[in-house]
């Protein structure tokens, strides 16, 4: 995935202000797919630069203008074409495995302390994607697919922090 498409996916669902996709960012894709508002920016100007948004200016009179963007016809081909085109699976970067793969070299309290650290981002993370509203009855396919991803989000800081508990179990054993 890329910034541009992400952009794209939500300008397809309602037009924004480049304040506003930043917003919307970080209240839904951004728990997976991450951008600060320069590359908001960034990105809008170049979709607007190849054709594939639109921009037009909302003159207001107490505040200074909005630039609302919206997909046009060739933004919203391009994004068909990315949705239906085959997923290249990422390499994984994971940045606390690695560190755990080596915390054999630290003190017991230290790999305690990356353990109790992570266990806490998570929880933190979790409480965050559990404290998003989603409709309850569903009755759209967005609405049911984004409701997916968060659950998907869920299901996977859940899985962590049990796989956590269950590491920090297996150290205690061998740990006097």
């Amino acid at each position: 995935m890329s910034l541009r498409h992400a952009i794209l996916g939500l300008l397809s669902i309602q037009p924004m202000s480049g304040y506003e996709l930043k917003k919307v960012i970080d209240e839904s894709v951004g728990h997976f797919w991450t951008a600060d508002q320069s590359q908001v920016y960034r990105t809008l100007s170049t979709l607007v630069d190849d054709g594939l948004a639109s921009r037009r200016t909302v003159v207001q009179e107490d505040r200074p203008n909005l630039h609302l963007h919206s997909a046009t016809d060739r933004g919203l081909a391009e994004l068909d074409t990315w949705l239906a085109s085959p997923l290249q699976t990422p390499p994984i970067r994971e940045p606390f495995l690695a560190r755990l793969f080596f915390a054999d070299r630290l003190p017991a309290d230290r790999i305690q302390k990356l353990v109790d650290t992570r266990r806490q981002e998570v929880a933190e993370q979790l409480a965050a994607l559990e404290a998003i509203a989603v409709p309850a009855n569903a009755t759209e396919a967005g609405q049911v697919l984004r409701s997916a991803t968060l659950a998907n989000g869920i299901a996977h800081a859940r899985a962590e922090l049990d796989w956590l508990a269950s590491t920090q179990r297996q150290l205690e054993r061998i740990t006097p």
